[in-house]
């Protein structure tokens, strides 16, 4: 098995690669695990999905003895050469990040048996033989055909729901608007969570979403767009904006922040993680637990109890694979008595079944 050696890591992956630990002397076979990332489309820094997935992996190399390297997608185009570079060099485990590059690590799991496959929001469908289903008929079982790929993914909708409950409680003006990037199934999840949250409280609550671009490029990565579609909401009245747009997401909440709205964030616990301009108006974040799962699933690579196909993390798992973040200090008095009330009867609700977060809004 071919490792990296420091030059051949630097001539092949240059400056879109980070490198921790040591590498292998060439010629030579490394026992520990090797763990590859490969990102979305955009910067690793992101504040968000990119950078909270990757600091899992970051965790689980450190907890295996593991080498981790990670490789940033500039252009959709790159992501078969992205998770080749990874293959050609023998990696153990090979982490993808988002829905977008799923077929891609799809083909490269199936084509790698020996290669372990891990792969963000993405809902594996495949059909008979193994191959990607693009009519979503699903017929094949993922699990069987290819059993060294497990596809994450997070019932987004439960904590959307939650954070409608709290827009519909905190807003004032009965108008809250949501900024969603493109509209994969994860970010219409959290659409659709948010609005029928917000309307368990408030049926006559009046929700304001766009779609940023129907390009993923665009949809996530463009802060002044997304300060111009919070802006747009805000002048309809919107006094809360909830933001399911990585870096575009990043200037809706700018905008809120400079309007004097409240914001919630996405993915992580965005008071944490953004600029001032961008958090100080944060209340809460509905969050995937990316760090903690990815961590949890590499890990399980390398144990023995890896889980191949399609593994939901969400409020039943253990620990609990989504949530929302503890509201920020100087928000700690929004949160009252009645909210908390039906925030833990939603929860209650959302795992007996008896409440669907994700039904359909439109």
């Amino acid at each position: 098995m071919r490792r990296f050696t420091p030059a051949s890591l630097a001539l092949t992956l240059a400056a879109t690669t980070a490198l921790a630990g040591a590498a292998a002397v060439a010629g030579q076979d490394d026992p520990r695990p090797w763990i590859g990332v490969v990102t979305d489309v955009g910067q690793l820094e992101d504040k968000s999905f990119n950078q909270f997935s990757n600091a899992g992996a970051v965790d689980a190399a450190e907890a295996l003895g593991g080498t981790h390297s990670v490789i940033v997608t500039k252009d959709v185009q790159d992501y078969d050469a992205n998770i080749g570079t990874y293959v050609d060099e023998g990696f153990d485990s090979i982490t993808t990040i988002g829905f977008l590059i799923g077929t891609n690590t799809l083909e490269a799991a199936k084509a790698n048996p020996d290669i372990f496959f891990s792969g963000v929001d993405q809902g594996i469908c495949v059909d008979e033989e193994g191959n990607n289903d693009p009519n979503f008929g699903c017929a094949g079982d993922a699990a069987t055909l290819i059993p060294n790929y497990q596809g994450i993914v997070f019932r987004e909708a439960q904590p959307g729901y939650m954070v409608g409950i709290v827009a519909a409680h905190i807003s004032e003006s009965g108008v809250i608007g949501a900024v969603g990037g493109t509209n994969v199934p994860a970010v219409v999840a959290f659409r659709d969570g948010y609005i029928n949250g917000a309307k368990s409280v408030n049926p006559d609550i009046e929700v304001l979403y766009q779609e940023a671009s129907p390009d993923p490029a665009i949809g996530f990565y463009n802060v002044e767009l997304g300060k111009e579609i919070a802006s747009q909401m805000l002048d309809l009245d919107a006094d809360v904006i909830f933001q399911i747009a990585g870096g575009t997401g990043v200037g809706a909440l700018t905008a809120a922040c400079d309007a004097g709205a409240y914001g919630i964030g996405v993915d992580v616990d965005q008071s944490k993680s953004l600029p001032p301009e961008a958090a100080n108006c944060v209340v809460t974040s509905a969050e995937k637990k990316l760090q903690d799962t990815v961590n949890t699933v590499i890990q399980s690579s390398q144990d023995g109890s890896f889980q191949a196909g399609v593994v939901v993390y969400d409020l039943s798992s253990d620990p609990p694979g989504v949530g929302i973040s503890p509201f920020q200090e100087q928000y700690a008095d929004l949160l009252t008595d009645e909210m908390q009330a039906d925030l833990d009867a939603a929860v209650a609700g959302m795992l007996d079944g008896s409440i669907d977060p994700a039904a359909a809004t439109e």
